[in-house]
């Protein structure tokens, strides 16, 4: 295990939260001047941190509690049978797993993406810039999974690869696809992709019970929520 009692943290001042009406949040950041590679990531990710763009962080609020970092476990995962469904109604699908998605064609999935499932979000309005400071590459332990159709792209996933598992980053897709289900074969696709990988977990991010945006990634078992720094499976 590696000593991360050297790397310093910054909080923010307590802001509206993105969650939950009516709450303040606090952040708390990974100094931007260490030194990272994928092993440090890794280990952060056992405690709860995750990452947007270059950036790591966690929630660490005074008076709630609610951001459960979540992770769903690979191997003993058993689809439900909405979700057998879900797979099934993607197999025409062509996967690939491609180094850039720095293209006009993938900003342009994008943006129609976020204005038109996020536009109450704080990724509104999309920006190339934004776009490309959010899912850039972490310490080379990237994957980035296209999903297409006839050649033309519907779905892309971003996913990091760790020393535990895949960290589910962000997924992105054409909305008028809705029939697919794209969002829930995501994560169907890396928790199979984790498996094949040899890897043990999909970590989620964070689940939140109030939060109806949150609510799928409990859908997904046997998983893990971190309580008091101590990883408890969830049958």
């Amino acid at each position: 295990m590696t000593d991360l009692s050297n790397i310093k943290l910054f909080a923010t001042h307590e802001h509206p939260c993105s969650y939950l009406e009516g709450e303040t949040a606090t952040t708390v950041f990974v100094d931007p001047a260490a030194e990272i590679d994928n092993h440090v990531y890794s280990e952060l990710s056992r405690y709860g941190f995750r990452r947007s763009g270059k950036h790591i962080y966690r929630p660490r609020c005074s008076n709630c509690h609610a951001c459960i970092p979540i992770r769903t476990h690979a191997h003993a995962f058993k689809q439900t049978r909405s979700q057998k469904r879900c797979w099934r109604r993607n197999q025409d699908l062509a996967i690939h797993t491609v180094q850039n998605i720095n293209t006009d064609e993938h900003y342009a999935l994008y943006a129609d993406y976020i204005v038109k499932k996020h536009a109450d979000g704080d990724m509104y309005p999309p920006s190339r810039s934004q776009y490309e400071d959010f899912l850039c590459d972490g310490w080379g332990s990237t994957l980035y999974i296209e999903g297409r159709i006839d050649g033309k792209l519907i779905m892309l996933a971003v996913s990091d690869k760790l020393e535990s598992g895949l960290s589910a980053i962000y997924t992105y897709y054409d909305t008028s696809e809705s029939k697919r289900s794209l969002g829930v074969y995501s994560i169907l696709y890396q928790i199979n992709l984790a498996k094949k990988m040899e890897l043990q977990y999909l970590y989620l991010g964070y689940w939140i019970k109030r939060c109806q945006k949150m609510s799928y990634k409990n859908h997904y078992r046997p998983f893990d929520v971190l309580i008091n720094n101590r990883w408890v499976c969830v049958y």
